[in-house]
């Protein structure tokens, strides 16, 4: 049997990139030369590429027959928008994959797990997918970070939460691929000549770095990969440094409050959530209310704290992630942005400069930067050993980001690209090899 038939006679495959802030799908049908296709989501007359990592839980009905419905993607972001009175709007809820501290969190009175959170949300990825290539192969290859995000990952909790929601979504056959390196197999296929590829995949939780020597011959590409390493920052953090040195001091940071005769700091931690879009969901618990009313009643800035009620109470994480992120994609094209975010009695406006920014963010880009000199030493390279540099990921547009590696390897090493759509089309391509396996990561279990 030829490499071409052994390739045919596999299933068809769905490759999945589930990231923080968007999921993207494709399909590989080995019976098809070159068969990969995106599932598209179609939306009235338009088509959506990719599916907000988003959920937006609301209930309906009578007091006595309240009926919670859900949606995700686009559809959860324009359902809150146009009704955010009632509703719980979740986002960047991957970072929870790891977290052993997350056990489970409370949507109108019943318990969500992240495996029954991942489950609920591919189901609606599902619902919407182009009727014409449903039914979904049950055959799924599924990116993951190289480093997990969090203080203390567990890379294996992660693992087990995820083939438990991909079981439930009715995949019976489940590989795990670095996600940088499905997105070297898919830069690969431009590649006329033997290279060694640096890929730096930078989403929104992580920063994820492969090495792979790609050698060519007359039966093709060949991929041998030789080095993975990650960190846990990415886009996510960079919107954390906006708002921890523009927003936050508007809801109170900063300020005191009065306890037995002592003036004492706000407690951080309060603001050390917004550094996870998926934290300000959680925090809408009684408990944490009732503390900081206390705390309001007792600040020398009770405007401040009340305003940070108001972003909890309201769920304005969205709006306000949307804000900032507006500013810092705009950060990628000018000097300076306008950072407007208003809502009843908060107005808050101010210039952010881009030099101030990348000082913000100085400390997470020395991180990254380590975690790619430790890529190199894994593989035993040099700078001048690597040919050529692929950035994928939306936060790979971000000036500072891209001039970490131009400066290093030369502008003309360095290539950009279907930065969102790479990871998945890669994943798709790898579940079309007959050696799969050599291609998976799976975490051992823990005796």
């Amino acid at each position: 049997m030829t490499l071409a038939s052994r390739r045919s006679a596999l299933p068809p495959t769905l490759g999945l990139d589930f990231g923080t802030t968007n999921s993207v799908a494709a399909i590989a049908d080995p019976s098809v030369p070159g068969g990969v296709r995106e599932v598209g989501f179609p939306d009235g007359a338009i088509t959506h590429s990719v599916f907000r990592s988003a959920l937006d839980f609301w209930q309906t009905g009578s007091r006595q027959r309240l009926e919670t419905l859900v949606e995700g993607g686009p559809w959860a972001i324009a359902h809150f928008v146009e009704s955010p009175e009632g509703s719980r709007f979740l986002q960047s809820f991957k970072t929870f994959a790891a977290s052993s501290s997350f056990r489970s969190t409370v949507v109108h009175g019943r318990s969500f797990r992240f495996e029954d959170l991942l489950a609920t949300f591919l189901d609606r990825l599902a619902a919407h997918a182009d009727p014409d290539v449903l039914p979904l192969p049950r055959r799924l290859i599924a990116g993951r970070p190289v480093t997990f995000a969090g203080g203390a990952p567990d890379p294996q909790l992660a693992q087990s939460r995820y083939d438990a929601a991909f079981s439930r979504a009715g995949f019976d056959e489940i590989h795990y691929v670095h996600e940088p390196v499905a997105a070297a197999f898919w830069f690969a296929r431009r590649l006329t000549r033997e290279a060694t590829v640096l890929v730096a995949d930078f989403g929104g939780g992580t920063s994820d770095f492969s090495i792979v020597r790609f050698t060519v011959d007359g039966h093709g590409v060949t991929a041998h990969p030789l080095a993975q390493t990650g960190v846990g920052i990415a886009g996510d953090g960079f919107d954390y440094r906006i708002i921890d040195a523009v927003v936050s001091p508007k809801l109170g940071k900063g300020s005191r409050y009065e306890s037995f005769g002592k003036w004492l700091e706000m407690p951080a931690h309060y603001y050390a959530a917004f550094a996870r879009w998926n934290q300000l969901a959680i925090m809408k618990t009684g408990e944490t209310l009732r503390e900081l009313n206390r705390l309001a009643g007792r600040s020398d800035d009770p405007t401040g704290l009340e305003q940070l009620i108001e972003v909890i109470e309201e769920d304005l994480g969205y709006p306000l992630y949307k804000a900032v992120s507006e500013v810092k994609f705009a950060l990628s094209h000018a000097e300076e942005a306008q950072l407007s975010f208003r809502h009843r009695d908060i107005a808050i406006e101010a210039t952010v400069r881009r030099a101030d920014f990348e000082r913000w963010i100085a400390g997470d880009l020395e991180k990254i930067a380590a975690a790619l000199d430790e890529a190199l030493a894994r593989a035993g390279l040099a700078d001048a050993a690597i040919d050529r540099v692929f950035l994928t990921g939306g936060t790979s547009f971000v000036p500072a980001v891209r001039r970490m590696f131009t400066d290093r390897f030369g502008a003309s090493r360095v290539e950009t690209g279907d930065q969102l759509l790479s990871i998945a089309y890669g994943l798709a391509l790898i579940g079309a090899e007959e050696d799969v396996e050599r291609w998976t990561v799976r975490e051992a279990a823990v005796a």
